[in-house]
């Protein structure tokens, strides 16, 4: 890149909409697809955008994803040419507080991003499922004379209620309103059902951004977050634009997913084992980078009229082995092991679950290092999963948690 770019990388939310996947671990460290982590996603894109100075700034349960950065990402890296992924967890240098908000997460660490002097501060968060070049964000972002800019993405005017920032913009894409999640957005002119979205990745020119955060630190009515706060401030006085999300996804719609409750995560997930999925995790022009442990193949054993070990439509991550039971449209993580008779359809299951003979389950996400036993079922019987202690969401997900412990299950 021509300019000095930071990026900071947001991954200290609780994530308290996925429990129990969050209970141990923060949302960003919660695997997907198999072989990733929803934070090698943003990971991924900084790296392939050319962005190799990287922040990430971390809080509650954050012990797995500082394993996962270290073991995983930073060989990418080479510090001796100045690249780095740097963890960085509360410093209470500012402030004795836990982080009050995005904006106050990155004001409590000024201090390392005046060490790098950068021209421009890039802010993400870490847990989206999206393909983005960010370094054609920058271009738009000095071309059009910004001084700050927001990634935007049309939304459903039902889905963005509530949940999403919403902007509008003159023929030009300043931004001339934002509301951080309202009630009723605004929708978009000759578009009475949809809205442009906030996707919260950010760009400033870095004195902009010292001068809002320093500002919204000292008042005290604000919830120090950049799309309540931040923004409506700087759009009063200074050139705040709209980027058109770009993805690099390469097919016809656009694929940017929030996967931040249980029903939205399952199926993100489920539809990689689709046909033709949405997301292209095969893109060799686009790759999403991760750590793969030393593992064997995924095996599948027992070819005979009695049991065969066979998975259709699914992903089975190296270590597995399919031993004479059956999965249809699931995702097997790494060193699992489906025994003979046993059935798996339409779920996710981590890493190190282990389903015994006979054990049937559907519709259901198991985490790791959970033992099924002989003959047992999940995702049967909806009264009986929550009687043994098990989550069951809206859409009747049944979700195993890797503290589960009730006699039937072994940690």
């Amino acid at each position: 890149m021509k300019y000095k770019v930071l990026a900071v990388v947001l991954a200290g939310g609780r994530g308290s909409r996925l429990d129990p996947l969050t209970r141990d671990r923060a949302k960003p460290a919660v695997p997907f697809g198999g072989s990733y982590r929803i934070i090698d996603f943003t990971l991924s894109n900084c790296y392939n955008s050319g962005l190799r100075k990287i922040l990430l700034l971390t809080q509650y349960k954050a012990m797995s994803l500082d394993r996962h950065i270290s073991i995983g990402w930073s060989r990418y890296f080479c510090r001796e040419m100045g690249e780095y992924v740097d963890v960085v967890p509360p410093q209470q240098y500012i402030a004795e507080s836990w982080y009050l908000g995005t904006a106050d997460a990155v004001y409590q660490n000024l201090f390392a991003i005046e060490d790098e002097e950068p021209d421009y501060v890039i802010v993400l968060g870490g847990d989206h499922i999206y393909k983005m070049n960010y370094d054609k964000m920058l271009q738009f972002h000095i071309d059009s004379g910004a001084s700050a800019t927001v990634a935007a993405i049309p939304v459903g005017l039902e889905d963005a209620r509530g949940r999403f920032g919403v902007m509008e913009v003159d023929a030009g894409y300043r931004v001339v309103g934002f509301e951080e999640k309202p009630d009723f957005p605004r929708s978009l002119p000759g578009q009475v059902d949809r809205c442009l979205g906030s996707m919260g990745i950010y760009i400033f020119n870095t004195k902009v951004l010292y001068e809002g955060l320093c500002a919204d630190a000292c008042d005290g009515q604000s919830k120090h977050d950049f799309g309540m706060n931040i923004i409506p401030l700087l759009i009063d006085r200074l050139p705040v634009y709209a980027f058109s999300f770009m993805d690099e996804n390469r097919k016809t719609e656009a694929y940017w997913r929030d996967v931040g409750t249980l029903d939205s995560f399952y199926d993100a997930n489920m539809d990689l084992v689709s046909v033709d999925p949405h997301l292209n995790i095969y893109d060799g022009a686009w790759p999403i980078y991760t750590f793969h442990p030393n593992l064997p193949p995924a095996k599948f054993v027992f070819a005979s009229e009695l049991r065969t070990g066979q998975a259709l439509d699914s992903i089975v991550c190296p270590g597995s082995i399919i031993s004479g039971g059956f999965v249809s449209r699931s995702i097997i993580g790494y060193r699992c092991r489906v025994n003979s008779f046993s059935r798996v359809e339409s779920s996710i299951l981590f890493s190190d679950v282990q389903v015994a003979r006979g054990a049937k389950i559907k519709n259901a996400i198991i985490d790791k290092n959970v033992t099924i036993e002989e003959g047992e079922t999940i995702g049967y019987d909806h009264d009986q999963d929550r009687n043994r202690g098990f989550t069951v969401t809206e859409n009747g997900i049944t979700v195993v948690a890797k503290t589960a412990g009730t006699g039937h299950f072994i940690k």
